[in-house]
């Protein structure tokens, strides 16, 4: 019996997400007291694995699953889960992750809970902390299969090392043609820094920037702060930003601990994809935004004064801490 993983990865390297989640099945299995095992297809080095307490690596090596295909993914684990006889299994809350965890939920006859930020309360019953009502409210989810599928929510556990010997083995899944009716024809990436799925800190702008030119700004901002950039939806519907850094109910969910918002009204489409963030902070020269009723911290002023002022104290900030 182990607590299975399915760890993520891009380019070769495994995502911060794999990491959260190996934290998290860590935790788990000792409470259940068993192990863990992490299923890597085309991943990283396993030892990194190891670092947050992964005990057996089962290494996925086929050309076939070199782009993410939702079906072939959950097959591939569902066989893990039953070669190791895993009774939980925790994926991330990536937008390929929650593609696939219902397909997997299937396959395995299992309770799935997506949203989760929490720790079980304990292993009989089975209960998860969730959010809902996009992310206005919890619940608590009591999960009474035999085998349980938790989706955990980005930076909600947060990375914490417990080293231990990850063995890596490969594993070869049996794999049908009908797994691959759907293909990849082409991959458009971001070229942030930093994206949006992994990142501590986000900074977006809205149309409060009057153009495209002005974005500069923005990622001047980022860039002194390691953070992604995004955008409002309006911005990207102009063609100011692509539409893969927009983010909101309709775009890309953030979940960051630190969410800046600069001349972003904050619709309520806007508000109900970023809500997850820990702290969020606005810039806007409109007192009656409505983004500020939903911030932790609100600055009203003119982000064309505001931005470069704040950029010029971080830097001095990071100069005399460095």
């Amino acid at each position: 019996m182990s607590v299975l993983v399915y760890t993520e990865s891009e380019g070769g390297k495994f995502k911060k997400a794999a990491l959260e989640v190996a934290s998290y099945a860590k935790e788990i299995a000792n409470m259940l007291g068993t192990t863990v095992t992490a299923v890597s297809i085309h991943g990283g080095d396993s030892n990194e694995l190891g670092a947050y307490g992964v005990d057996k690596v089962l290494e996925v090596k086929n050309d076939k699953l070199s782009t993410f295909n939702a079906k072939a993914y959950a097959d591939t684990l569902k066989q893990a889960a039953e070669k190791e006889d895993a009774k939980v299994v925790v994926v991330s809350s990536s937008a390929d992750s929650k593609f696939l965890a219902p397909l997997l939920a299937v396959n395995l006859n299992a309770g799935y809970a997506s949203n989760v930020v929490a720790l079980p309360e304990g292993a009989s019953p089975f209960k998860v902390k969730r959010t809902a009502f996009t992310n206005k409210a919890f619940n608590i989810t009591e999960i009474t299969t035999d085998v349980k599928v938790i989706g955990l929510s980005n930076n909600a556990f947060g990375l914490k090392e417990n080293s231990a010997a990850a063995v890596a083995e490969a594993f070869e899944p049996s794999l049908a043609e009908e797994d691959f009716n759907v293909n990849v024809v082409s991959v458009d990436k971001a070229t942030d820094k930093v994206s949006i799925a992994d990142a501590e800190i986000v900074v977006s702008g809205g149309r409060g920037l009057k153009g495209p030119e002005n974005w500069g700004m923005i990622e001047d901002l980022a860039d002194v702060l390691g953070a992604a950039t995004a955008c409002s939806k309006p911005v990207s519907d102009m063609g100011w930003r692509p539409h893969g850094e927009h983010v909101g109910q309709t775009g890309k969910p953030v979940a960051s601990n630190l969410y800046i918002a600069v001349g972003v009204s904050g619709a309520i489409q806007h508000l109900a994809g970023i809500n997850a963030s820990k702290v969020k902070v606005v810039i806007n020269n409109d007192p009656e935004a409505p983004f500020f009723k939903a911030a932790d911290y609100g600055i009203v002023g003119d982000a064309f004064e505001v931005v470069p002022k704040l950029i010029e104290k971080l830097k001095e900030f990071k100069s005399n801490n460095a």
